[in-house]
């Protein structure tokens, strides 16, 4: 492991998770989450600039885009307005653009600084050097060529800020691209230009090509420091810093640098073996949580059911002070495996005139009052589409918010469809503008209020229709629209107060005894995210409320992912009749099957993806030894 110095009176130890194991290959501190890391980030950038000031020399940043950097943007900014930052000594030089890309599009890196740094900080316009999207392509080499030079006339890099995408690119630096890369055009790997498809709204319209710094480039900076976000970051990340240096992971070079940190939130940093394995590392205080990791972890390591597990299994799996604690692997056994049993019920709103000691939700009131939160108009039947059903059936007063529209998720050909159907039915002039507008609508422009609110009403009546199959009363069914996802295209607004107010009204209204709320935490600037982060603001808010005392929140997963076995607090089988049912409730988002927009890299529907995960689900809990489901819709309890 090299020479690890971080950035000076910046304290990552102090200020997140560190420490040094034998695993690791590059200096990397955790934190509870982006905001704090962000404005550590941002805290050293800074002082570096007020350094060279004070010197009388520029200061020279390698710059980053993507969602990663957003908000040590936002702090910089804040220090410029609030604090006197300056940056007349700075100069930037981008990592990388699209190609080809023009500079006035929304999806160019251009536009990205601009709108994010540059248009908000005293900068000299001169300083700043993005790579050119807009280049002949006959000029593309020596314009790469001149790039790297203007670097190495301004002095080189003294600090460069990173991303890292999942095939382990930095910049746009791919797998294949060599140690020693200069700055270049290169074709984009297939994932890269999944994940960036949302923006793009869809895969077609992304750029099959870019112009990035090299890896060589990136490696002569005095200072590295990459930001990594969420759970989908988390195997690429645990590859380039414990794996081997590798052309196949091209952010495993930056193991050789000696003054790189990686700065991560808890998602991203979930594989690393201190993190996920920790008694892998060094010895371990065997919290009650720990212990049931550890068993499950064993148990799925050695493919044996937790009850057949024996002192040999975890003496010879780095658990020997458990067993020391637990004093010997029968009792350890028994206790991890009531304590998942205990987790299965058929009755998610908890089991009347029934002994609740040993099961994850109250008995009383028997009938309850629950609020289920859906970011988008369909993630209540993806992720908890039984469970929702089970509630109806067992009598409670169940509730559904839609967060958001969903609105630009709905493709144009099915807003053209009912536009035209309404026009057959009740012809207008501003039906007709309104096809007019589909059938004429160029690329990659933002959808008109009218348009927007047509596929608004479209997920509406899909929403309604499924509800009504699961048998819940319209008035039950609540669309918030929540103000900051109202845009009209993919880049949404920051929360805002008004969200939260919306948030606190519904509760305050319904006085749940359950709230249900999507806990996807992959992107903090996803939709999903914000949604939660909506919730959460409106629990601080209301906590003190005499009802709220008696309310509990269950957090599902999304379609992508699901909770670990240990970190399930309610697991409810489904049979597969139930299976079925829920199938058909999703069906009824008919714009969102067949092709939907943004289902990533996974060319699955949603409703194959969500089945085969309730199934793997229920697979994992049989494989340790418990009862054999069809399938299992899971949920973590938030304690607020």
């Amino acid at each position: 492991m090299g020479n690890k110095v971080i950035g000076k009176n910046i304290d990552y130890k102090e200020a997140g998770k560190f420490e040094e194991t034998r695993f690791e290959k590059i200096h990397n501190v955790i934190f509870d989450n982006s905001n704090e890391a962000s404005s550590i980030v941002a805290n050293e950038i800074a002082e570096l600039i007020r350094k060279t000031a004070l010197e009388n020399k520029n200061c020279v940043l390698g710059l980053a885009t993507g969602s990663s950097p957003i908000k040590v943007y936002e702090e910089l900014v804040r220090m410029h307005n609030e604090e006197g930052l300056s940056f007349t000594n700075v100069m930037t030089f981008n990592l990388d653009e699209y190609y080809p890309m023009d500079k006035q599009n929304i999806q160019s890196y251009h536009y990205f600084m601009h709108e994010h740094l540059f248009d908000h900080i005293d900068i000299i316009p001169e300083n700043i050097h993005i790579p050119d999207g807009t280049i002949h392509s006959d000029d593309i080499h020596q314009y790469c060529i001149d790039y790297e030079l203007k670097i190495k006339q301004a002095g080189g890099l003294d600090l460069q800020l990173l991303g890292i995408g999942r095939t382990g690119h930095v910049g746009f630096n791919e797998p294949g691209s060599h140690l020693n890369s200069g700055t270049r055009s290169i074709t984009l790997d297939h994932i890269t230009r999944v994940d960036a498809a949302p923006a793009f709204l869809g895969i077609d319209n992304v750029p099959r090509k870019a112009i990035t710094m090299g890896i060589g480039t990136i490696r002569k900076a005095n200072r590295i420091i990459l930001l990594a976000w969420g759970i989908n970051k988390a195997e690429v990340i645990k590859e380039t810093i414990e794996g081997e240096i590798s052309s196949d992971v091209p952010a495993t070079y930056l193991q050789n640098h000696n003054n790189t940190t990686f700065v991560l939130d808890n998602e991203a940093a979930a594989e690393l073996t201190r993190v996920k394995t920790p008694w892998l590392v060094s010895s371990c205080v065997w919290s009650e949580n720990l212990k049931r990791k550890a068993v499950v972890w064993l148990s799925e390591l050695l493919h044996k059911s937790i009850l057949k597990l024996t002192d040999k299994d975890y003496n010879n799996n780095g658990m020997s002070s458990l067993l020391i604690e637990e004093r010997t692997a029968y009792d350890l056994n028994i206790k991890i495996f009531n304590n998942l049993q205990h987790t299965i019920t058929g009755w998610p709103g908890g089991k009347p005139n029934a002994d609740d000691t040993n099961r994850p939700e109250r008995a009383n009131p028997a009938n309850k009052r629950v609020l289920i939160f859906s970011p988008h108009p369909d993630d209540d039947v993806i992720s908890m589409g039984s469970t929702f059903d089970r509630l109806i059936e067992q009598g409670h007063e169940v509730h559904v918010a839609y967060q958001t529209s969903g609105n630009i998720a709905v493709p144009d050909e099915d807003a053209l469809k009912f536009a035209e159907v309404c026009n057959q039915l009740n012809e207008s002039d501003e039906i007709k503008n309104t096809i007019n507008y589909l059938k004429k609508k160029k690329e990659n422009s933002i959808d008109t209020i009218e348009i927007r609110k047509l596929k608004g009403l479209i997920r509406r009546s899909e929403s309604l229709a499924a509800t009504r199959y699961l048998g819940l009363p319209d008035e039950n069914v609540h669309f918030l629209d929540l103000p900051f996802y109202e845009t009209g295209t993919i880049k949404k607004n920051k929360l805002s107060d008004n969200d939260i107010e919306m948030m606190c009204s519904l509760i305050a209204k319904i006085k749940p005894h359950q709230i249900y709320a999507a806990g996807d935490l992959a992107d903090p600037h996803g939709t999903h995210k914000v949604c939660l982060n909506a919730l959460l603001g409106a629990l601080e808010k209301l906590k003190s409320k005499s009802f709220m005392s008696d309310c509990w929140v269950w957090l599902y997963r999304g379609a992508w992912l699901e909770w670990e076995t240990y970190e399930i607090d309610m697991a409810v089988p489904m049979s597969p009749d139930q299976v079925l049912k829920k199938r058909h409730a999703i069906f009824y988002h008919q714009s969102q099957k067949d092709g939907v927009m943004f289902q990533g890299d996974d060319s699955r529907e949603f409703w194959v993806r969500v089945e085969d995960r309730n199934r793997l689900t229920a697979k994992k809990y049989h494989n340790l030894g418990l009862a054999d489901y069809a399938a299992i819709e899971a949920f973590k309890r938030y304690y607020f």
